[in-house]
């Protein structure tokens, strides 16, 4: 049967990632970090490396993550009994609280524990250092192996015997109920000294204090107690998974061209820093954490921008998560993609791009944050500074959008939308930013984005505002409107516009797609998850709790069995589509979750 995107797990250091799937294969690993060449990817290509740990025999698997962790637990059921494995990308011993995963050693450890009856076991490790274009020479070392060649050298440690042929790592055991068997991979540069072998004390020491430590951060961060509660604190978790920790910069997502439509090009990598996602991942750990990373996050941009916000051109929109600005993008022509579905593409030419509407997304988030932050020092005010003064100047320039169209530039409505929150929020920022004559200056040219948006964004014809100024095509980011604060959810213009996406710019379960314009790209896509959160998010505003409670319990409904949701949800079959976990989605999840929890609160006390 052909894979899933919804077969995978998650596993993070909070530097690198992982994608286990059902059938107990890791399929996709990139280490030391998030954007670095995959050492598996069987996820993009059947010959581009995986480690398999499951039973050398029929099975059916149950999945969880660890109360509180993104440690997985899998239960592998056999006729002759049940196994289950332990998987996690470990903290350095002792990581704790907001400090999880800035010292990570890169090392993923699995834990077989027998459960019941006895099980015979396998496993099948391929390591393929460079997205599958090496295949290193391997070698035994005691009950371990080491091998080398490529950009990562692997040392395996287990606790059972290992057979070694060319490339490819294997080994068969038994474990019977109450019995363990360990192993770890430790990834390495091959010009580093070698590390040692782990034993199993140290393997099952460093699994002890992965999984204290992200207990340690839910219990210091997840505070919310509304709505969704374990939604809410599970998608901070996953928020949490995908930051880079030594910067405090935030990946979209930690995979690179899983498809938007299975057989499609709409393939992108995904693994950098967005200053859009990365911002509103930040507002949405406000919900459902309390970040103490809010410095470290304002600080990243800071120093990634050089410090200079507008040197002659706009703010870069997505950054490596060291602050990197080159992002090349190119096609790897020897992978097929997932299900056939290519090209394979690695970085992103939207690093280029002009998108005007990140003044806006870094001014919310800092606004937001302003207690986390502080008193501001000179560097990040001049920062703050900047991004006012240069959403100001620059606002009546076209752009590409949110949503990063490919085609030519134009005055998109969110991009204008966010000018003004940029806007906003300098102004309620205040004298912590600039004096009070540089104030009233972003006051009123706040107000003169009002008026163009008033003017030129609202279509007669439509009924609703729309994608861009002049046009006539519904776009769900005009749901930001409300969302935004830019007017309140019982304006006229707000109720038409929702009700549009609602009734036009939706499939037959409710889910809201993008736009359904031609964008210059061929092929299609799927319903845009974190659309239909923002929907659910505006029902919500506009009073109608059950409305926003019916569309969130559809689209949560979606989510695999570990509670991902990707990027994009299938029209026809409900299969996630896109890059997995998504940040976007989660924080949907997150915001969508809060306003329902708060409008049900009003409500009651009405």
């Amino acid at each position: 049967m052909d894979p899933r995107i919804a077969d995978y797990a998650l596993l993070s250091d909070c530097q690198g990632s992982a994608l286990v799937s059902r059938a107990g294969s890791v399929d996709w690993c990139c280490l030391p970090r998030f954007d670095a060449p995959s050492v598996f990817a069987r996820l993009l290509g059947r010959d581009a490396g995986h480690w398999v740990v499951a039973p050398d025999a029929e099975f059916t698997t149950e999945r969880s993550y660890l109360d509180q962790t993104m440690v997985l637990r899998t239960v592998f059921r056999t006729a002759t009994g049940a196994v289950a494995v332990t998987d996690a990308l470990c903290f350095a011993i002792g990581e704790r609280e907001h400090h999880i995963g800035r010292a990570a050693p890169h090392v993923l450890v699995r834990h077989v524990e027998g459960v019941t009856g006895h099980v015979a076991m396998a496993t099948s490790l391929a390591p393929r250092p460079g997205y599958g274009l090496t295949v290193p020479l391997a070698a035994a070392d005691g009950t371990g192996a080491r091998t080398r060649g490529g950009p990562r050298a692997c040392t395996v440690s287990s606790t059972v015997g290992l057979d070694i042929d060319a490339g490819h790592i294997t080994g068969r055991f038994i474990v019977e109920a109450g019995a363990t068997e360990l192993f770890a991979l430790q990834l390495t540069s091959p010009w580093a000294p070698a590390p040692h072998l782990l034993t199993g004390d140290d393997m099952k020491a460093l699994l002890a204090s992965t999984i204290e430590g992200w207990r340690s951060w839910s219990a210091l961060h997840q505070r919310y107690d509304g709505s969704y509660r374990d939604l809410v604190h599970h998608s901070g978790r996953v928020l949490q998974a995908l930051t880079y920790a030594p910067t405090g910069a935030v990946v979209a997502a930690p995979t690179a061209s899983l498809p938007e439509a299975i057989g499609g090009e709409r393939n992108w990598d995904y693994r950098y820093c967005w200053v859009r996602d990365a911002s509103l991942t930040l507002g949405a750990l406000w919900v459902a954490a309390c970040p103490d990373e809010a410095a470290d996050f304002v600080n990243f941009f800071v120093t990634a921008a050089g410090g200079v916000t507008d040197a002659g051109a706009a703010l870069q929109i997505l950054y490596g998560v060291e602050g990197e600005r080159y992002i090349p993008e190119h096609t790897l022509g020897h992978l097929e993609g997932f299900r056939n579905s290519a090209p394979v593409r690695v970085g992103n030419a939207a690093w280029s791009q002009r998108q005007l509407d990140v003044y806006g997304e870094l001014l919310d988030a800092a606004c937001l944050l302003a207690e986390q932050l502080g008193e501001l020092d000179d560097a990040m005010a001049s920062f703050l500074r900047g991004l006012a003064d240069a959403a100001a100047r620059r606002w009546q320039e076209p752009d590409q959008g949110i949503w990063e169209v490919r085609g030519g530039p134009r005055h998109f409505l969110y991009s204008k939308l966010l000018c003004w929150v940029a806007l906003d929020r300098a102004v309620r920022l205040g004298s912590a930013l600039a004096s009070q004559a540089a104030v009233s200056a972003w006051a009123a040219e706040r107000d003169r984005i009002r008026g163009a948006i008033l003017e030129h964004g609202w279509s007669d014809t439509a009924g609703a505002f729309t994608q861009s100024f002049g046009s006539d095509v519904l776009d769900a980011s005009a749901l930001m409107v409300p969302i935004l604060g830019f007017l309140p959810p019982g304006d006229e213009r707000v109720r038409a516009t929702v009700e549009a996406v609602a009734e036009r710019l939706t499939d037959g379960r409710g889910f809201v797609f993008r736009y359904l314009a031609d964008d210059g790209l061929p092929g299609g896509e799927g319903t845009f998850t974190i659309c239909t959160f923002w929907l659910a998010h505006c029902f919500a505003l506009l009073g109608d709790v059950d409305r926003a409670r019916s569309l969130f319990d559809r689209v949560v409904s979606h989510a695999n069995d570990v509670g991902l949701l990707s990027e994009e949800i299938d029209p026809v079959s409900g299969e996630l589509l896109g890059n997995f976990p998504q940040a976007f989605t989660h924080i949907g999840l997150v915001n969508a979750a809060w306003a329902i929890d708060q409008a049900a609160r009003a409500t009651s006390l009405t």
